[in-house]
This record gives C-alpha cells, sequence and structure tokens, in this order.
C-alpha cells in the first residue's frame, strides 16, 4: 500500500481563529475511511485542502507526494457537500463536460448507472429530485478512475433508499488501490462499509485507528464510541 495523503504539522487559521491545530496524519491507499467530528471541527477544512481549495497557515500537506495543486487533481475525485452542477444543464451535457475535463472519467459507466436509475441523458437537471440531483453528482464523482475520492457529507439530507444506493455506488465503483475519505455525521449508516476511522475535534485529530481495532479495545462501535467521545 502506498500513502495517498500526508499530513505534516499541518495548521490552518481563519483570522486568527484556528481550524486545524499542527495535525499530523497519514492516509494509505486501499481504505474507506471515515472523517469524523462534530460541526466546526475542521473536517471540512481538511477536505478543502487536499482538494487545493485552501493553503496551509503553515505546515505540508501532500497528496500522493505532492502539493495539492494541478498534478493532485488529476488523481482526486472530489464532491462536495453542496449541489455544484449548473441547473440548466441536461444531464448529458454536464457528462460531456466531465468527459472533456477528466482524462480519467468513465463515460460508459457513468451513462450506465444513470440508466439503472431511470435518469434520462436529455432530462435537465432542474427539472430532477433533491435525490435524483445528490445521486447524479456522486455517480460524476465515482465514474472517475481516480486514486482518491473524497465525499464530504454525501448521504446528508437524503431519504434513507438514496443512502443506501449512495454506498452501494461508493463501495462497487472505486479501485482496490485507491482510497475513500467520507465525511459524514450519519456514522451508522456507513460504519459496515468503513476500514478506518479518523476522529476530529477542535482542529485535532484524536483518533486514528481501524474499526477493528476500536472494537476489540472498546468493545463498541465506532458510533457508540464516537456518542462517548464527543458526549457533550
Amino acid at each position: 500500500m502506498s500513502e495517498l495523503i500526508r499530513c505534516e504539522h499541518l495548521t490552518k487559521s481563519y483570522n486568527g481563529l484556528i481550524a486545524l491545530n499542527n495535525i499530523d496524519l497519514s492516509v494509505e491507499s486501499g481504505k474507506i475511511i471515515g472523517l469524523l467530528g462534530p460541526n466546526g471541527s475542521g473536517k471540512t477544512t481538511l477536505i478543502k485542502l487536499i482538494n487545493g481549495l485552501l493553503t496551509p497557515t503553515s505546515g505540508e500537506i501532500f497528496i500522493n507526494g505532492t502539493r495539492p495543486g494541478v498534478e493532485s487533481k488529476k488523481i482526486v475525485a472530489y464532491l462536495p457537500d453542496n449541489n455544484f452542477l449548473n441547473s440548466w444543464m441536461t444531464v448529458e451535457q454536464i457528462v460531456d463536460l466531465y468527459t472533456d475535463f477528466y482524462a480519467d472519467f468513465r463515460r460508459e459507466l457513468c451513462f450506465e448507472m444513470l440508466s439503472r436509475l431511470g435518469i434520462s441523458p436529455s432530462v435537465k437537471l432542474k427539472t430532477l429530485s433533491k435525490g435524483n440531483k445528490e445521486k447524479v453528482c456522486l455517480i460524476l464523482v465515482m465514474s472517475r478512475k481516480a486514486r482518491l475520492y473524497v465525499l464530504d457529507e454525501p448521504i446528508a439530507g437524503v431519504d434513507p433508499a438514496t443512502r443506501d444506493y449512495v454506498i452501494s455506488t461508493i463501495i462497487n465503483n472505486y479501485d482496490p488501490e485507491a482510497s475513500v475519505l467520507i465525511s459524514t455525521h450519519l456514522i451508522s449508516d456507513v460504519e459496515q462499509v468503513l476500514d478506518d476511522v479518523i476522529f476530529i475535534n477542535n482542529g485535532n485529530i484524536v483518533l486514528h485507528k481501524t474499526v477493528d481495532e476500536i472494537r476489540q479495545e472498546s468493545g463498541k462501535s465506532v458510533d457508540a464510541l464516537f456518542r462517548e467521545v464527543f458526549r457533550w
């Protein structure tokens, strides 16, 4: 296994408020990792640093050995926590855009997944339900043959059936040599697919272990341990 993410003394502050506090972190390939923490814990800041949308205040971050930039974006597929697509476009126009933009985009796989959902390529995004918009966003991201998939709250605000679809799409469409980093509050919904978990709070990594280690050492599920660690 190779190292996909490495953080060394990584710090990010906004107007003197520390969002990430001198963290050291290593994430290997071939894993599905849960990035878990309460609101304001630093999850989205870390995700944006991984994707090159923010720059560190101090310290370093490396994606597959390089600093975030043009090269890292070629191997990282990012699903933000808000709908990022133009609603006036048809699904096919959006697929065309991804095909042009990403060399690793698997166009046939994308259309196959859309067809299974009964989503026509000719339909405009604005006519789709919220759940189907979420599915289209996820399908686009998972249709890339990326080394690292970074998913920020992929199952928030959707119904249980859509959550199940999202989770099955994630586990069935990523390369075993790749890794998936999932930020979520809905731990019990994703726990069964996670290999590792990272607990983050107030900008600090408070735990980074495998799911098996957590169960063996604490005798608890990840969800139960999370509730214990972050009990107010």
